[in-house]
């Protein structure tokens, strides 16, 4: 009695039998389509209404205990600027009780004898501000417009000596100082790597639960072409949301994209190879739903969020720390949006970002073919 040879060679008509089946279980699990395209929907809005680093309307308190002329054209300059919302004062223990409570974010003290200090310009000061310190970064900007408004103010009074050298600033990429239109693309980064991530590590762990897996390990497939065909369905379904959350960004948040849509797609199939990579191997680790998803969420979604330089800066981390974050695939990723859309087509930085994504989801892949048994045991 003879036996047939073990198949050792790729099958492509295999990999498209069982992508289908897969493809066909993703259209009736509910689920995985509340997943690919409605959390994405939620957590874009999320992100881009909820999450914000423009300081504008700040409250602030203003005491205003001279009325000299000069004083109230102080006054009224600090209350025309968009950027402070102004609570008046006669004295500064009206607004300190607020400071304490956190209902003001700081104040401005424009003392009794300001036109005297106006007159002497000895080099001392001329108001006094006092900021929140519990917020550094507030405390900051609300102390330094603070010293903007009265320098432009002091510049415009007739009379005032005109420096004889004059800045003008410009904005590239960016000009209108917009946090949305950096984190927006930021927010496509992180959603796509908790889909990717997320809904690949469910696939072979619900099939261990569910005890459709020895089926499938029964078949002539060989484990490569398993994990093949749980990730081709997973890339197409990754592509068209990813798709989707540029169209959302362009057309609800008015981001401009100033590059192709060409490179997009090459950068996101690039990213989609460690995502779907990394949900794979978790799920090939592990059996069971409930710490798929966990473990997706821990080392998908949460490195993601703090070390790809989506809310913090990566130069700005330890050393030690900016070493881990070139493991992250969604470092190169964020990076990679933001330049396509505010910038354009960069292709040398494209490309090695492109190559970091795809080394790291080579290893991801390979790792979990090694974890991919086809053994019941």
């Amino acid at each position: 009695m003879s036996t047939s040879p073990a198949r050792t060679s790729l099958s492509p008509r295999r990999v498209f039998a069982l992508a289908r089946k897969e493809a066909l279980q993703i259209i009736r699990d509910p689920s995985a389509v509340l997943i690919a395209f409605v959390l994405p929907v939620i957590l874009l809005f999320l992100f881009a209404y909820a999450v914000s680093l423009d300081v504008r309307a700040v409250r602030i308190g203003l005491v205003v205990e001279s009325d000299a002329a000069g004083a109230r054209e102080l006054a009224a300059a600090f209350s025309g600027t968009r950027y402070f919302e102004i609570t008046p004062a006669r004295d500064r223990r009206e607004v300190a009780t607020r400071l304490v409570a956190g209902e003001l974010r700081g104040f401005v003290v424009i003392p009794q004898d300001f036109d005297k200090r106006l007159l002497a310009r000895s080099g001392g000061s001329l108001i006094q501000v006092i900021t929140d310190g519990s917020q550094p970064n507030t405390a900051n900007f609300v102390s330094n417009y603070a010293q903007g408004v009265i320098q432009t103010w002091l510049g415009s009074r007739a009379g005032a000596v005109q420096p004889q050298v004059a800045v003008e600033q410009r904005f590239w990429f960016n000009p209108e100082l917009e946090s949305r239109r950096f984190l927006v693309p930021g927010a496509i980064a992180i959603v796509m790597t908790m889909i990717g991530t997320l809904l690949t590590a469910l696939v072979i762990a619900r099939e261990w639960e569910r005890g459709t897996m020895e089926a499938v390990m029964s078949t002539p497939a060989l484990a490569i072409e398993i994990l093949l065909a749980k990730l081709l369905p997973y890339f197409v379904l990754g592509l068209v949301t990813t798709l989707g959350c540029a169209l959302l960004s362009i057309g609800v948040f008015g981001l401009p994209l100033e590059g192709s849509w060409f490179a997009l797609l090459a950068i996101s199939c690039a990213f989609l190879v460690p995502a779907l990579g990394q949900g794979l191997l978790i799920s090939a680790v592990t059996r069971n739903q409930f710490i798929a998803a966990q473990a997706a969420l821990l080392s998908g979604f949460l490195p993601a969020f703090l070390l790809s330089g989506f809310l913090f800066e990566i130069d700005s981390m330890p050393l030690p720390i900016q070493w881990l974050t070139s493991i992250v695939p969604a470092r190169y990723f964020v990076a990679s949006l933001q330049t396509v859309f505010l910038a354009g087509d960069v292709w040398p930085q494209f490309m090695v970002n492109m190559l970091a994504m795809l080394a790291i989801g080579t290893v991801f892949f390979v790792v979990a073919s090694k974890k991919t048994r086809k053994t019941l045991d």
